[in-house]
């Protein structure tokens, strides 16, 4: 619990008054499993919005020793578990707790453990819109001996309002699919109909690939690339086909050109094929564009 606490202060930016404050680490990690709470919301009639809150306050934002050791986002300890283990102090030295294959597994588990649990059996006579009634219920129940506990989950639910995904009709399976593979850590971002992430310091389209659950000559080709070229840290790689042209709020607006972007950096920008941006422009592909020329994107 000790360790717990000092997450919470430093990952979610607890102010001196108690007011947990937006932070972006705890955002992106919303961002990326918030489909898969919506899918097991739907399965196991658990508020999705409970299921991020604890998720992201038990892991740190993912960052959690617990979390990047052994996949395990929500501080469940071995009582009953069968299967793989990871030892680290809590409450007492040495605590045992279970460990994933990869995230996915850890929420599957969260799921079917309060589904199954004695003590939890009430909280599912609650509606998925009640995440107050949930909060508290896990804590009278006795999920987290942290007296604030239900108070950190409604706090953070309300700030980041996590509540809108509690009587969500659909979810994004593509997103909610990628958590079921290898663990991934890094941010899924969703743009122009399309995924794509950031490339980091040493990223190749083979690690990605193995990161992502993608085959890595297919995601070159989505880039328009080789499979052997090498990734600058900040690039833009999308995950699935390139679109034509820009959304649609993009119509009439133009994309002034700006020092040492070339047609393929503005086309990754938008998510747009490079062919396509040309022909939008009706430029010949040998084009050299200059500083402050204006593209068309849609």
């Amino acid at each position: 619990m000790r360790k717990l606490l000092a997450s919470i202060a430093l990952l979610l930016s607890v102010c001196a008054h108690g007011q947990i404050k937006w932070n972006q680490q705890s955002q992106q990690y919303l961002d990326q499993y918030k489909d898969l709470a919506i899918e097991e919301m739907k399965r196991w009639k658990i508020p999705a919005s409970i299921t991020l809150a604890q998720g992201l306050l038990e892991s740190g934002a993912g960052r959690s020793r617990l979390a990047v050791k052994a996949n395990n986002h929500f501080g469940i300890k071995c009582h009953g578990w069968n299967g793989k283990t990871f030892y680290q102090d809590d409450d007492a030295r040495n605590e045992c707790f279970r460990s994933y294959k990869s995230v996915f597994e850890s929420y599957e588990d969260h799921s079917r453990f309060l589904a199954s649990g004695q003590r939890y059996r009430s909280l599912f006579n609650l509606k998925t819109t009640d995440y107050k009634g949930w909060a508290r219920g896990l804590k009278a129940a006795g999920y987290a001996t942290n007296p604030r506990y239900a108070n950190q989950l409604i706090d953070i639910i309300e700030l980041y309002k996590l509540h809108r995904y509690d009587s969500a009709k659909d979810y994004d399976k593509y997103l909610a699919d990628k958590t079921k593979g290898p663990a991934i850590h890094r941010s899924i971002m969703y743009f122009n109909k399309n995924y794509y992430v950031v490339a980091k310091a040493g990223d190749t389209f083979r690690s990605l690939g193995e990161e992502l659950d993608v085959s890595y000559k297919k995601l070159a080709k989505y880039n328009e690339r080789d499979k052997d070229d090498v990734l600058e840290e900040g690039e833009y790689v999308w995950l699935k086909k390139k679109r034509s042209n820009a959304p649609k709020d993009y119509k009439g607006r133009l994309h002034y050109v700006r020092a040492g972007e070339s047609m393929y950096s503005i086309a990754q920008t938008y998510g747009i094929r490079l062919r396509s941006l040309y022909k939008l422009n009706k430029l010949k592909p040998d084009y050299q564009i200059q500083v402050n020329d204006e593209l068309r994107l849609r």
